[in-house]
C-alpha cells in the first residue's frame, strides 16, 4: 500500500510521468498522460522541488542513454530467452556488449529461471537510491563560495561559470550549476542552507518557467523601432541603450532603468517624487549625458507616457530615440531581464519613492558586478571599464544614476 492507503502506484508509472514533464507537459497534462490524479502528481513535484529526479529512466530504448531504461531491459530478456547472443543484443539496443554482459549477470534470480527485466530493474533502482556524498556537502570550501555568491545575488549558473576565472588552477573549485539547483531544491541533498532559495531570482520554492509581464501605453509622435538600424540587434557596437519603468505599490512610485545592449551595464534613475514625464526626461538627460558620446547611439523604449517629452530628451543627449510595439516587452528583453532581476531589490508591493539615491547606486553596482554568460562570465562593469580604457573618450567618467 502507498501513502494514506492509497495503492502503491508503480515505479514505471512515475517514470513515465517525468518522461512526459521532460518532453514539455505541464504537470497536469503529465498526470493524465499516465492515469494519476493532479494531487498525486503534484506530491511527487513538490517532493523534489521541481527539479527533473535522478536517475531519469528514458521511457524508450535510445543509443548514448547513459542508462539502460526498463524497456530495454524487456528488451533484453526476450532476446535472451529467444537464444540470442550478448553481441547480437548490444548491436539491437546501440549498447557494448559489457553492458549488455554485466545486466544480465544482475538481473539472474536462479540459474534455471534466467534474466528477468523486473529483477534487474528493481537492482538498479536500488543501487540509484543508495546515499552517496553530495559535492557542496562534503567540500567546505566550494560550499561557502558558493553560499556567499548566493548572497550576493548571482545566479547558480552565474556562479558555476565564474568558477574558472577565479580559480583557473583549482579544479576542486568546480561545481554546475544544476548541483547548486539540486542542493537548494531537492529534500535531501544536502550542502547548502534551504533559506538561500529565497536569494534566487523569483524566491520561489520549486523551479519553475519565468513568464515574462509587459507594460501597455500608447505614445504619438514616435519613431518605431522598424526604423532602429539593424547594427543594435547584433550588440556588437556599444551605445545603444533600453530603458523602463518598475514601479511600486499601486503604481504610485517608480525607478527608471537603464541598460547598454553590449555590456549590460545598468544605471538607476532616481525618481522621488513622480515618474512623470517631466522628471524621467530630466533624470534620462542627466544620467546619458555623463557618458561619453560613444556611448550614446540610441535608446529604446516602450509607449508609455513617461517618455512623451523624447523630443527633448533626444535633443539634449544626441540619442536617436525609438518606440517598441504595443504588447511586445521582448522587443528590448535586456530591459525586461534587467528589470526582474531589479525586482529582488525593488519588491513590487512597496513604495519605491522611499529609497535613497545611495541604495539606487548600491543596487546597480551589484547587478553590473554580476557575472553574464554572454560576456564569457565576466560582468558588466569589467566590459563597461574595457569599453572606456579602449576609447579614453573621457577617462575617470561617473556612471551612477
Amino acid at each position: 500500500m502507498g501513502v494514506g492507503g492509497r495503492p502503491a502506484i508503480p515505479v514505471e508509472v512515475r517514470r513515465e510521468f517525468w518522461a512526459a514533464v521532460r518532453s514539455g507537459m505541464v504537470v497536469a497534462e503529465a498526470a493524465a498522460s499516465v492515469g494519476v490524479s493532479i494531487t498525486v502528481a503534484w506530491e511527487w513535484f513538490r517532493h523534489v522541488g521541481g527539479v527533473m529526479p535522478e536517475p531519469f529512466p528514458v521511457g524508450l530504448p535510445l543509443s548514448g542513454a547513459r542508462r539502460l531504461s526498463f524497456r530495454e531491459r524487456e528488451e533484453i530478456s526476450c532476446r535472451r530467452a529467444a537464444g540470442e547472443g550478448v553481441r547480437a543484443i548490444a548491436r539491437v539496443l546501440g549498447r557494448s556488449p559489457s553492458t549488455v554482459s554485466r545486466e544480465l549477470a544482475r538481473g539472474i534470480v536462479r540459474r534455471k529461471s534466467g534474466y528477468r527485466a523486473s529483477v534487474a530493474q528493481a537492482v538498479a533502482d536500488q543501487r540509484a537510491r543508495r546515499p552517496k556524498a553530495r559535492l557542496l556537502a562534503v567540500e567546505d570550501r566550494l560550499r561557502e563560495h558558493v553560499q556567499d555568491r548566493l548572497r550576493a545575488k548571482d545566479s547558480p549558473e552565474q556562479i558555476s561559470r565564474r568558477l574558472p576565472l577565479l580559480f583557473p588552477d583549482d579544479p576542486g573549485m568546480r561545481v554546475s550549476h544544476e548541483t547548486v539547483y539540486r542542493s537548494l531544491y531537492v529534500q535531501g541533498r544536502g550542502g547548502l542552507q534551504r533559506e538561500l532559495v529565497k536569494t534566487l531570482r523569483t524566491g520561489r520554492a520549486l523551479r519553475r518557467t519565468r513568464r515574462t509581464t509587459e507594460r501597455r501605453g500608447r505614445l504619438a509622435g514616435m519613431v518605431n523601432i522598424a526604423l532602429r538600424p539593424s547594427e543594435v540587434l547584433d550588440r556588437v557596437v556599444a551605445g545603444h541603450w533600453e530603458g523602463d519603468l518598475i514601479t511600486g505599490k499601486e503604481n504610485k512610485s517608480a525607478i527608471g532603468t537603464l541598460v547598454e545592449r553590449s555590456t549590460g551595464f545598468v544605471v538607476l534613475l532616481h525618481l522621488p517624487d513622480n515618474h512623470g514625464a517631466l522628471p524621467v526626461g530630466e533624470a534620462t538627460i542627466e544620467a546619458m549625458n555623463r557618458l561619453p558620446p560613444f556611448l550614446r547611439r540610441t535608446l529604446t523604449w516602450d509607449q508609455g507616457q513617461e517618455m512623451a517629452n523624447h523630443t527633448v530628451i533626444a535633443e539634449a543627449t544626441r540619442l536617436d530615440i525609438y518606440f517598441c510595439d504595443p504588447h511586445s516587452p521582448w522587443q528590448r528583453a535586456t530591459n525586461e531581464n534587467t528589470n526582474g532581476l531589479l525586482r529582488q531589490y525593488f519588491p513590487k508591493s512597496t513604495d519605491l519613492s522611499g529609497y535613497h539615491r545611495d541604495y539606487l547606486e548600491f543596487v546597480a553596482a551589484q547587478l553590473n558586478a554580476r557575472p553574464r554568460k554572454r560576456l564569457g562570465w565576466r560582468t558588466p562593469a569589467e566590459a563597461f571599464d574595457r569599453l572606456l580604457s579602449a576609447r579614453h573618450d573621457r577617462p575617470g567618467v561617473a556612471l551612477t544614476g
